[in-house]
């Protein structure tokens, strides 16, 4: 079951266990930013980057979808710090008719 009984604890008291958090979705409260989350970050960005000349030159859109589970941190930085037209997050749902407002944004 993965539980420590009594007499294995006492055999082990001498030691000092710290759990650490890796996870990009930087979801884990009580710390500032978890292991994995900047590191995430930095690598959209270089995408963005990439894909931007190209969304650009070509008239193009282009549509990125980052991990985050149910956390919409990455997108929701990643979005700003791009100049993100649109931005959906799990934390805020879109609207009934978010799809006309797209439309209608596009074709400005």
């Amino acid at each position: 079951t993965g539980a420590i009984t009594a007499e294995e604890g006492k055999k082990s008291s001498h030691l000092n266990i710290v759990g650490m958090v890796g996870s990009i979705d930087n979801d884990f409260c009580g710390t500032d930013m978890t292991i994995g989350t900047d590191s995430a970050l930095h690598r959209i960005m270089e995408v963005i980057d990439a894909i931007t000349t190209t969304a650009q030159s070509h008239q193009r859109t282009f549509v990125l979808e980052v991990m985050g589970r149910h956390c919409g941190y990455l997108a929701l930085v990643s979005g700003l710090a791009s100049g993100a037209d649109w931005l959906f997050i799990p934390e805020s749902p879109p609207e009934d008719g978010w799809e006309d407002l797209m439309c209608e944004r596009l074709g400005e």
